[in-house]
């Protein structure tokens, strides 16, 4: 019981750090715009991250995403253990990500930390011919680590030249000040997403110890003869989401700076047209992926987003230097993090 209350607090820590190191994504255009100062700006992303889990609960009634991360790995492969030092790793790259400055993503961080700790616990790919990582749900959101930026640059590039060819014949200092005030709504949708998204990942992983946990210490039929053993625990552990969306809300409180700045004006310059342009494919784009139950990175998602915009001045707009940094980081995100959980979870059973 001691080492499941460790797991669930540290997973609360990751969803704070989540908030913060990801509060950047929702709000670096809108201060890059100077719609609203950064402090502002935090209260408005936190608040929209929060109102996020009373739509998912009670509007779309059910948490999928919760739900795929938890279904990873193979529950044969899962135990406390695993689940420890996969929060461990996710924190330590999340953290030096965030001290660099660099955009990358929680989502995959977390992933990564919990499929290295399952697969070092088996100690192999595959054991008598049963998979430790669930490819079923895992290929997915892999994909989308390209799929996701790509998704968004197209999205956003549309958006802008459809905005641009509406407007052509507008009063620019007109247009200007109504696009301000469009960037609330959209910053604020992008938050929604944001929060519907990320917060449920640590849903997951407290899903997954919790169900652990019940099958192997305190042995509960509903969690064995359920169709959907998430379905069970969120029913039984209503306050997990409450307080998911509530801790990742207070995390963005904290901000991001060092990553406002990456986002807001090292890819490309962004103007209030273009920031409602970005916000609004960003956000389309994190809502389809909830939908489908896909675990997806609102960095990458946003940083395609703001790409796009970029592109439809001219291909030599976006800083594609700074642009390939982020790829490498994205890339390397889930080994690295897999890498670090596999050797913290040795360190672990050495206790």
């Amino acid at each position: 019981m001691t080492l499941l209350i460790i797991i669930i607090i540290l997973a609360l820590i990751f969803d704070y750090i989540n908030g913060f190191h990801d509060a950047a994504n929702s709000i670096a255009t809108i201060v890059a715009t100077k719609v609203l100062t950064p402090f502002q700006a935090v209260v408005w992303a936190a608040f929209f991250n929060f109102v996020a889990y009373f739509i998912s609960k009670y509007w779309i009634g059910e948490f999928k995403i919760g739900n795929t991360i938890a279904k990873s790995v193979n529950e044969n492969f899962i135990t406390l253990e695993v689940i420890l030092a996969g929060l461990i790793a996710a924190i330590i790259w999340n953290l030096a990500t965030w001290k660099l400055g660099i955009p990358s993503s929680s989502s995959h961080t977390l992933l990564g930390g919990f499929m290295g700790a399952a697969l070092a616990h088996a100690g192999a790919l595959a054991v008598n011919g049963v998979d430790v990582v669930n490819y079923v749900k895992v290929i997915p959101i892999i994909a989308f680590i390209f799929l996701a930026p790509l998704i968004g640059m197209i999205m956003a590039y549309f958006i802008t030249i459809l905005i641009m060819n509406i407007c052509r014949k507008a009063n620019p200092s007109k247009a200007d000040k109504w696009f301000k005030r469009l960037q609330l709504v959209s910053s604020a949708l992008f938050s929604l997403g944001h929060g519907a998204n990320d917060a449920q990942k640590v849903m997951g992983i407290i899903g997954a110890a919790v169900i652990y946990y019940h099958l192997k210490i305190d042995f509960d039929p509903n969690y064995v003869n359920a169709e959907d053993t998430f379905k069970y625990f969120v029913d039984d552990y209503a306050w997990v989401p409450f307080v998911s969306f509530t801790v990742i809300a207070a995390g963005t409180m904290s901000g991001g700076w060092k990553i406002v700045k990456t986002m807001g004006s090292k890819i490309t310059k962004v103007t209030s047209l273009e920031g409602v342009s970005a916000e609004t494919a960003g956000a389309v784009t994190l809502f389809l992926s909830e939908h489908f139950g896909i675990p997806v990175s609102t960095t990458h998602t946003i940083t395609g987003s703001i790409i796009g915009v970029g592109i439809t001045k001219r291909v030599s707009a976006v800083r594609w230097g700074v642009t390939i940094n982020l790829l490498w980081a994205w890339v390397l995100t889930i080994p690295v993090s897999a890498l670090i959980a596999a050797f913290i979870y040795y360190i672990v059973t050495l206790f």
